[in-house]
Order: structure tokens, then sequence, then C-alpha cells
């Protein structure tokens, strides 16, 4: 398992969501996967993935990730809602915090942990659990 995080410095959301993208299809491809389940909340950036616009802002960007997917390996592209996703949205946030650049977890910490429990049984609200033992 392996987590990413980038401080950019700035720019728009969809910058950031295709940046994001770009960013973990390459730690993936570095890192030998060959069968890789892409997900995101941007449904903008899948779309701008998937047409053929050049006129986009964003267009050098989305290029660059149409020609890492042609690669020989299986990436499937999917939209999951943002509440279903705590582990992105969290790493976005961490991002922030971060200097500048790309920051690669190769051990999920306790929060990090926390929120993949609630992702994998599929809780899908924000307010924080309490646990009595």
């Amino acid at each position: 398992m392996v987590a990413y995080s980038v401080n950019l410095g700035g720019g728009s959301i969809t910058s950031a969501q295709l940046a994001g993208i770009a960013h973990g299809l390459q730690i993936a491809w570095g890192r030998g996967c060959r069968k890789v389940a892409l997900q995101t909340d941007s449904s903008t950036a899948i779309s701008l993935i998937q047409s053929a616009n050049t006129t986009h802002p964003h267009h050098t960007l989305v290029d660059f990730i149409r020609r890492l997917l042609e690669r020989e390996w299986e990436v499937s592209v999917s939209h999951v809602f943002r509440e279903a996703n705590f582990v992105a949205d969290h790493l976005a946030s961490v991002g922030h915090s971060l200097s500048m650049g790309v920051h690669v977890l190769d051990y999920p910490g306790p929060a990090l942990r926390y929120w993949l429990y609630f992702d994998t049984i599929g809780v899908q609200t924000r307010v924080p659990l309490i646990f009595k033992g």
C-alpha cells in the first residue's frame, strides 16, 4: 500500500485533481503496478480525460494523462463520491501543510488508517465516531 499527497502551491480544483491523477499514475507505474483502479471524485477530470477537447486550459496535463493511460497496463477509471473517499480527502487536506512537491507515504499513519477503515466499510459521513471499550 502506498499513498501520496501533493502541495501544488495553488491553482484551480480541476488542475489539482488532474495533477493528482497524473502523479498517482506515475507512482503506480514506477512501482511496477500494471493493474490499477483509478478513482476520483472529479467528474470534470474524468470528462476531460475521456473527451477530445483540445481547447481546455488544462489540455497539456490531460494529454500527459492520456499518454500515461496508453502504456502497457490495465487502468480502470471511475467516479466515486467525495463522501465515500475519506482517504483522498484527508491526503488533499494534508498536502496544504507540506512543502511543495509530491510526498509519498509508504506506510499509512494512524489518521490515514482511521479514514481507510471508514472507506472500507462504506461509512459516508464526516462525523467522528467515538468508540467506548
